[in-house]
């Protein structure tokens, strides 16, 4: 695994910032970058394959792809990667993403309007037609429908956001990489801040930061023969959402792609729900954290707010989450930083933040207007 620096304002390209990730994730590995020779990105469109052969030094790339899931990507590009190493396409496969969330022209909460919508987002025709005219801008706007809906059939308590808001900046407290280290939230700071939109609170919206990340990807043979500290990939898989880019044409707005790849990739990796020791959910918001728990089965809808109680989610509860501090507090790099987290929890290098008898660990992604991917990971 490979990351830079997570920061707000830099002066590094994306592709810079992508390659160094990458460079740095064969080093963890102990290879030569030129042994590279499969290579998929998530989300972006640059490094190109040509970037990465020029940069690593590649000598044979053999396969190559670009996975456009949004938060969705760099979990299912991992599963992309392993299939296509299985498939006996490509032995060592970097995967890697990142952005400059902060410092770019074309960031996503802008509510400057150019040809084809806000930053890079699914149906732009939809975007542009139909719900730009009426104000509907923004990814707290378009996922404000789905929340609003779930707290209307549910009657979800709203104070779980707030649970999971602290819970993740506690995290980061303990990740001397998380941009939020050292920052205070407290609960009468969550309540007091703007409510941008209903139903949320400015806590419940993920950061905006610059960086990037990457994993290398074997096959367990070749993990052995490189002497590598690997991690098994026990199972994942990717969904998506019924009638996934028109989200008021939807016949349940509450199914999501992680619906459907959930199921699948519990009975691909052979374990249950109470085996999972640590999950590293992908959290633009808060509520969607509380919704993957339920649509993947941890508890039934409306559930996941007494879920949260107690401090189940913590450090030292039954399902620990973020332990990195996550979307909200650590980085946002489209949730690879969950994947690196993950790894670093099962190799028992997180430190502070470091969950006992780690064990198995579950990654989610969530993209665009609900895809969703899951990968489960042991040591």
């Amino acid at each position: 695994m490979g990351e830079t620096e997570y920061v707000r304002g830099t002066i590094k390209t994306e592709r810079q910032l992508i390659l160094e990730a990458s460079i740095a994730a064969c080093r963890d590995a102990g290879i030569d970058t030129s042994a590279v020779d499969g290579v998929v990105l998530a989300w972006k469109d640059t490094p190109t394959n040509e970037d990465f052969i020029a940069a690593l030094g590649i000598k044979d790339l053999r396969f190559h792809s670009h996975v456009h899931m949004g938060g969705a990507s760099p979990a299912a590009a991992i599963v992309q990667a392993a299939g296509a190493i299985a498939a006996g396409l490509a032995r060592r496969v970097i995967v890697a993403t990142g952005h400059n969330f902060y410092s770019s022209s074309n960031r996503l909460s802008s509510t400057d309007q150019s040809p084809g919508g806000v930053g890079n987002v699914p149906g732009p025709e939809i975007r542009n037609n139909l719900e730009n005219p009426v104000g509907l801008l923004a990814p707290m706007q378009w996922y404000s429908l789905h929340a609003n809906r779930w707290f209307f059939e549910t009657k979800a308590d709203p104070r779980a956001l707030e649970t999971v808001a602290l819970t993740t900046r506690k995290h980061a407290h303990l990740n001397a990489k998380a941009y939020m280290q050292g920052r205070e939230l407290t609960s009468e700071q969550y309540w007091a801040s703007p409510m941008p939109v209903k139903p949320f609170h400015l806590f419940d919206i993920c950061l905006e930061t610059d960086g990037a990340a990457a994993v290398l990807v074997v096959s367990v043979e070749e993990a052995r023969a490189i002497g590598a500290r690997a991690i098994a990939i026990a199972g994942g898989a990717e969904g998506h959402a019924d009638s996934p880019d028109d989200l008021s044409s939807r016949p349940d707005i509450l199914n999501m792609g992680i619906t459907k790849a959930s199921g699948r990739a519990f009975e691909m990796a052979g374990v249950g729900r109470h085996e999972i020791d640590f999950a590293e959910i992908y959290d633009c918001f808060t509520f969607i954290v509380l919704r993957q728990l339920e649509e993947m089965g941890f508890c039934g809808r409306g559930e996941s707010p007494a879920f949260v109680e107690n401090g189940r989610i913590g450090l030292g509860g039954d399902l620990p989450i973020n332990t990195h501090g996550g979307l909200h507090s650590q980085a946002h790099v489209l949730g690879m930083n969950h994947v690196i987290e993950a790894v670093s929890q099962l190799r028992g290098e997180s430190g502070e933040a470091q969950v006992d008898g780690a064990h198995i660990g579950l990654v989610t992604g969530f993209g665009d207007f609900s895809d969703g991917s899951v990968v489960i990971l042991h040591n």
